[in-house]
């Protein structure tokens, strides 16, 4: 993990930091399932995911909402809307860019998975409908 990814969850609470570490070791688990090597980035103070022939995959914790993790995703992408369709009652869905999911909860381990790894296929899926999903 970066350093500035390390200082940046340092600053969490235990249990978000908990829910951070555990969508990032998904990330890099269906990453290794597609055959994909990961990049790690801070983008606009977030970590950031990318793989080649993906978008990237934001993950960061906001006071604004403190008892939920959020993922971003490309506002110019579909997946979003895609994910909302798909998985209505997964996360809680911000604009045309964030997922939210609660703390406090179980990690939703399936929907993220098919969320990430969406993500990560973008290119060859974008114009396939409901991105393959």
């Amino acid at each position: 993990m970066l350093p500035e990814i390390q200082r940046k969850i340092a600053t969490y609470p235990d249990d978000v930091r908990a829910h951070f570490s555990a969508v990032e070791a998904l990330i890099y688990e269906v990453a290794e399932s597609l055959d994909k090597s990961v990049e790690e980035s801070v983008k606009w103070g977030e970590a950031s995911y990318l793989v080649k022939g993906g978008t990237a995959i934001r993950i960061d914790w906001k006071t604004r909402s403190p008892e939920s993790l959020c993922l971003f995703f490309n506002c110019k992408t579909l997946l979003i809307d895609t994910f909302r369709e798909v998985l209505p009652d997964a996360f809680e869905y911000q604009g045309n860019r964030e997922l939210r999911f609660p703390v406090h909860s179980p990690l939703p381990v399936e929907p993220l998975r098919i969320c990430i790894a969406a993500a990560m296929c973008y290119q060859t899926r974008k114009h396939d409908p409901l991105l393959g999903l």
